[in-house]
């Protein structure tokens, strides 16, 4: 069987020998919006549970021409183009003579490393970024950050001064399953995307990461969830526009107006679509991220091994296949998989609050899987870039389903297999 799988921009055909009992579950063909920025102007004059677009700039804007407007954006790790969205702001914006000069777009990095220019040129287009002035979140910047109140659970909340001082914000983003926040898109761009590091550290503390709520599609009694929902409340946007991607990531639906409204719509979209029903747990799951620029390196492909951690049985192999063309990605990330530390004590050190450093939630879920499950890393990177906490490397998926079909002592016949060829656009479920 021969299976077209998603890996950086030019993907991988993988084949699979009839011999195996596999199962592959491919993404439906969404359609993409013919007209996007069309079908998104459209949306901002009909939002949800919002006046227009239009109307409320009116408003906000009658009695302060000076105020910023700022349009927060997803950064270069998202598998979306923030230009149809920019587009359709800026026919907006020039219907009410609103100049370039008053408009800032703020890239919500949370603790990822800023984009580079060939990165922000995909995300933005050269049009936006010749006319509007562009800043990069810093949640390390003391000074960048505004207190804006503190939730029930005690977590400051440090915003970037720039939308908390801002006359009119505009959230944009996407939504998809997450592996520990339940759902991207929405709140999660106010945190942890333009928030300080002690609140995202706060927010992404290994207690809340240790919930078994914190999981792909679970928001009930997801308390990283419910927090971020508290945080965007203390300072919530004028209006938001959310989508949802294909495959090929352009956009199949497009909701807009009050954040939480939008992203409750867009949720509902994803359960029906994304989530598959499977009969029993596999012996080997191959997954990744679904390609560019979801799977740039290494940190974020942690998010493709707890897709395979769904479907595999105790014991089992998790192949996650990722181009990581940006290697590991994160330095404090880096050293902790070279910490020499079995999966087991990493965890236990998480959960005592004995690692202290950023990203320690990324490490946490890695070793989680690890004391589980057996987890071979195919991609451009080398095998010593894998660290030694526990990852195998494999330069084929085919040389993995060989070390795979060895650790598990059976005979190709008796091994089940399922291959999740396109990311977080198909995810399994059993219940």
């Amino acid at each position: 069987m021969e299976i077209d799988f998603s890996y950086g921009n030019t993907g991988l055909k993988i084949t699979i020998a009839d011999t195996f009992k596999t199962t592959v579950f491919r993404a439906g063909e969404n359609p993409s919006l013919e007209d996007p920025v069309n079908f998104i102007l459209a949306k901002l004059d009909h939002p949800m549970n919002s006046q227009p677009l239009h109307q409320l700039l009116d408003k906000k804007l009658k009695n302060n021409q000076d105020g910023e407007i700022i349009i927060l954006i997803d950064d270069h790790t998202r598998p979306i183009s923030s230009k149809l969205f920019l587009d359709a702001l800026s026919k907006v914006f020039l219907s009410k003579n609103i100049e370039d000069e008053w408009v800032k777009i703020l890239v919500s990095t949370g603790l990822h490393r800023n984009p580079s220019p060939i990165e922000l040129k995909r995300m933005l287009g050269d049009e936006h970024i010749d006319r509007f002035d562009i800043i990069y979140h810093n949640a390390h910047n003391e000074l960048e950050l505004d207190l804006v109140g503190s939730t029930p659970s005690g977590n400051k909340i440090y915003l970037n001064s720039h939308y908390v001082q801002a006359n009119f914000r505009i959230v944009t983003g996407y939504v998809e399953p997450h592996f520990f926040s339940g759902y991207s898109g929405g709140r999660k761009a106010v945190v942890p995307g333009i928030a300080g590091r002690s609140t995202i550290l706060y927010n992404h503390s290994a207690a809340n990461i240790d919930s078994p709520f914190a999981r792909f599609g679970v928001l009930e009694k997801n308390k990283l969830h419910e927090e971020m929902i508290e945080a965007t409340r203390l300072l919530k946007p004028e209006f938001c526009i959310n989508g949802v991607v294909n495959r090929n990531h352009d956009l199949t639906h497009v909701a807009a107006g009050n954040i939480f409204a939008v992203h409750n719509h867009l949720v509902h979209i994803q359960q029906n679509d994304c989530f598959r029903q499977i009969p029993h747990k596999y012996d080997i799951v191959i997954c990744g991220n679904g390609g560019y620029p979801s799977d740039l390196n290494l940190y974020q492909s942690v998010k493709s091994m707890a897709i395979g951690e769904l479907a595999c049985k105790i014991g089992g192999v998790i192949i996650t296949a990722n181009e990581c063309r940006d290697g590991v990605g994160q330095d404090s990330f880096n050293s902790l998989i070279n910490s020499g530390k079995s999966p087991k004590a990493i965890y236990e050190n998480a959960l005592k609050g004995e690692i202290k450093i950023p990203d320690v939630w990324q490490i946490q879920v890695m070793a989680r899987i690890l004391m589980r499950h057996s987890v071979y890393v195919v991609s451009s990177m080398k095998e010593s870039d894998l660290g030694n906490t526990g990852l195998k490397y494999a330069q084929t998926v085919e040389d993995a389903l060989e070390y795979g079909l060895r650790e598990l002592g059976k005979k190709a016949s008796d091994i089940s297999v399922l291959v999740l060829p396109d990311g977080h656009l198909v995810l399994p479920r059993n219940s």
